[in-house]
């Protein structure tokens, strides 16, 4: 494969065709599937639950810069998040914000 300016337009239209044929044809046969049907229902509880796993996974087995904070202090951070995005109306943008504020700020103050 050729470097510079030439290998990566080649790579980007390989990569361009992979994912856009995909996203093409998830258009071409969800189009009439029913947001209150049964199967969509259960795509989003699924894409809820994966997503769910993940958060937990990155809070009790960390990598990088995370695992250097205690685990308390990442349960601490998910609980005042969950707890924002419930009094909030379930505002998905200020329970990550908190949660990622507290998880700041609980890491700065313990680590003085």
């Amino acid at each position: 494969m050729p470097d510079g300016l030439l290998g990566g337009l080649i790579l980007l239209g390989v990569c361009l065709i992979a994912h856009e044929s995909w996203r093409w044809a998830g258009l071409a046969l969800g189009r009439n599937l029913s947001v209150d049907s049964a199967v969509f229902r259960w795509v989003q509880l699924v894409a809820t639950a994966l997503v769910a796993a993940l958060v937990m996974r990155l809070v009790v087995f960390p990598a990088g810069l995370l695992a250097e904070v205690v685990l308390w202090i990442r349960l601490a951070a998910v609980a005042m998040g969950l707890g924002v995005y419930f009094t909030t109306g379930q505002s998905l943008a200020a329970g990550v914000a908190t949660g990622a504020v507290g998880l700041w700020a609980l890491a700065t103050l313990t680590a003085v």
